[in-house]
């Protein structure tokens, strides 16, 4: 299984005003943007970290995720969400050549923890002994950073921050959230559930 961020967050969408609003940086100077690129990548950092803790994806963008095998021919569950929009089931033999499944043959399933790709019929297309499938989709909380739930913008500001005063930092330990981001991010959180066990 391999999961690929097909387009980025485009950097009109990143909060880097709010952000110096947020660092207290002075304004009004001339050189006011010189830290911008350096404070994108801070938030993009922020923005991934949240994202990977969480299986959510904040700003809607176009991924790919290619399978060499059906996990349940029922209904594949989609690796992040909320899925917004199915763009293309792509089969591919053991040579490489490629069958574009049509879309009447699969539907979305949105869910907000688990989204599934789901077969028209009862099974999944079949896949070529030795091949391959890829799923196009776009999946994203909002637009636009606008868009998001106060509370996750919030958490990406925060844990930005923590990037930005810490940058040299390296004794920290390996996975450290502050505890005001992981907070915030909590009922985000996908449930598992296995062996009887909820983590």
């Amino acid at each position: 299984m391999m999961l690929i961020e097909e387009t980025a967050i485009a950097d009109a969408a990143l909060p880097v005003d709010q952000f110096k609003a947020h660092l207290r940086l002075g304004t009004g100077f001339a050189e006011d943007s010189v830290q911008d690129d350096v404070l994108k990548g801070f938030l993009r950092a922020a923005v991934a970290a949240i994202e990977a803790r969480t299986g959510k994806v904040l700003i809607e963008r176009d991924f790919s995720w290619s399978l060499t095998a059906w996990r349940d021919q029922s209904g594949e569950v989609l690796p992040v969400a909320p899925v917004t929009e199915l763009k293309s089931v792509t089969l591919a033999d053991a040579d490489g050549a490629e069958t574009v499944v049509t879309p009447d043959r699969y539907r979305l399933e949105k869910d907000t923890q688990r989204p599934r790709l789901r077969p028209m019929g009862s099974l999944m297309p079949k896949m070529p002994k030795g091949g391959s499938v890829r799923i196009v989709f776009a999946a994203g909380m909002a637009m636009d950073w606008g868009g998001l739930p106060a509370d996750l913008g919030q958490a990406v500001l925060l844990l930005a921050a923590h990037y930005y005063e810490y940058r040299d930092e390296t004794a920290l330990g390996a996975g450290c959230m502050p505890f005001g981001v992981t907070s915030l991010i909590q009922r985000y959180r996908t449930v598992r559930f296995g062996a009887g066990v909820m983590q």
